[in-house]
């Protein structure tokens, strides 16, 4: 039987910082690969400029113009959208897990499959829009490049 003052050494808080030493050397160990890594090329590598090297090189063309030319609105919007639908794609994954699982934890039979049916209602209310305002429509923007 143990006393109470022998019950010292199960009360005492672990040092959590054990726990994230693995952590910390993967991280130093990535970081210092990397270094080594850059450091090696620069040091192996030639360094010979040229003017062909040092010229400005985009998409295999000289430039030519302002660089600050005005893009479509259109542009941007397809841009979002884009991540928009993406993000939208991605939060179906863990629905697809659980489902069979759904069931189990709401009670419903139909629960999952009618909660899935509502998130691609949204969906296509907002790709019926975006239709609808023409963003999709390239032939009709005249404020290309």
């Amino acid at each position: 039987m143990l006393a109470a003052g022998d019950l010292g050494f199960l009360m005492q808080t672990p040092n959590y910082f054990w726990n994230y030493l693995p952590l910390l050397l993967q991280i130093a160990v990535a970081v210092g690969l990397a270094s080594f890594i850059v450091l090696a090329s620069w040091l192996i590598g030639r360094h010979r400029p040229t003017r062909i090297k040092l010229s400005t090189y985009e998409c295999g063309m000289d430039p030519q113009g302002d660089a600050r030319g005005r893009f479509s609105v259109r542009f941007y919007m397809v841009a979002m959208l884009f991540i928009l639908f993406d993000v939208e794609a991605v939060f179906m994954y863990p629905w697809a897990v659980i489902y069979r699982r759904l069931p189990l934890l709401t009670g419903s039979r139909f629960f999952g499959f009618w909660e899935i049916v509502v998130y691609i209602g949204f969906i296509l209310v907002g790709y019926f829009y975006i239709v609808k305002k023409g963003i999709l429509d390239w032939s009709n923007d005249k404020a290309d490049l």
